[in-house]
């Protein structure tokens, strides 16, 4: 944000919480103070009126960053999103952009129950005009937002609150990374788990502990899932016959369900079974702990359902350590 904000004059950001002294998880840093309160502010709480505000700046050709601390709430912005800004530059006959970047905040942690536990990105992919970007690693956060707040499009950015702690190598000098392409996190042969979110971390956890086994397992992260570009996808399950697909979300009628229609048409001769869906169960989020347990999936049942795809006897987990991320949670904002 910081270089795109520098190299044009016309992005700003703008959102509840936005200069507050936590800077949402620290994603915020430096950003009230390099640039001041013209181009980094707080504003009413008011989800509709602020992102019709974004929408208006960015007909008037500001590139605005949305930030929305929980994506939960911009249900009810959603006329504004569904009805308008998806639809100007189709209603103009593309005489009119709209280049609005909405970061949305998504994720778990110190049992919020179920007003603050939605991911909803099927929700917002669903809708044309609408591009959704769901980054994992640092590399893809920085590569796909910068292509995010330089398209004419308007961007959903997804964003799992325990995503913020990781560490890896990130260029330093601008980059983009194309919206729309997808990445192979671990190549592998046995079985092909595509993976949404967070979910690419479990199913990278899943994969270390089946691969002491010498089962292995290739990763596919869609990154994109609107517009969603499934050709290394389809040419991954074509190689290993088998597919599991590992939702931040619920399974009905969500991504996974997309995936798994994808997948079953285009690989219908090379599949030696059904793809498997792993996600949220359909219920609305307990809070209590152990049932939360229950409600989110983690890299257990991805292990368990490659045991059983593969015809392998279940693998002793008891000395492996699940959910030791949420250590480093500090806190809701």
């Amino acid at each position: 944000m910081v270089q795109e904000m520098e190299r044009d004059v016309q992005v700003f950001v703008y959102g509840i919480g936005v200069p507050d002294h936590k800077k949402v998880f620290g994603s915020m840093d430096g950003i009230l103070e390099k640039f001041g309160p013209e181009r980094c502010f707080d504003t009413p709480l008011c989800e509709s009126a602020m992102t019709g505000f974004g929408l208006g700046a960015a007909l008037n050709g500001m590139r605005p960053i949305h930030v929305h601390i929980r994506i939960d709430f911009m249900m009810l912005a959603i006329n504004q999103i569904a009805n308008m800004v998806s639809s100007y530059n189709y209603m103009s006959r593309r005489k009119l952009n709209v280049p609005l970047v909405i970061r949305a905040i998504i994720g778990r942690g110190w049992g919020q129950g179920c007003q603050h536990s939605k991911s909803m990105y099927s929700t917002f992919a669903h809708i044309p005009g609408i591009k959704v970007i769901l980054p994992t690693t640092p590399r893809d956060a920085k590569g796909l937002l910068t292509a995010a707040i330089r398209d004419n499009s308007p961007v959903i950015c997804i964003e799992h609150r325990w995503l913020y702690w990781q560490e890896d190598y990130v260029p330093e000098e601008p980059f983009t990374i194309p919206i729309g392409e997808a990445n192979i996190l671990q190549e592998g042969s046995d079985i092909t788990v595509v993976a949404t979110s967070w979910m690419n971390v479990e199913a990278l956890k899943a994969a270390d502990i089946l691969g002491k086994r010498g089962i292995s397992i290739e990763i596919v992260d869609p990154r994109t899932i609107a517009p969603l570009n499934d050709s290394l996808i389809i040419s991954s399950v074509e190689k290993t016959g088998l597919c599991i697909v590992a939702d931040n979300d619920w399974i009905d009628y969500g991504f996974s369900a997309e995936m798994a229609a994808r997948v079953s048409a285009k690989c219908f001769g090379k599949l030696k079974s059904p793809v498997r869906r792993i996600g949220f169960a359909q219920t609305p989020c307990p809070t209590v702990r152990h049932m939360e347990n229950a409600f989110y999936p983690n890299a257990i049942n991805i292990i368990r359902n490659v045991e059983e795809m593969l015809g392998l006897t279940p693998t002793d987990l008891s000395k492996d350590e699940f959910y030791s991320h949420e250590k480093r949670f500090k806190g809701p904002f």
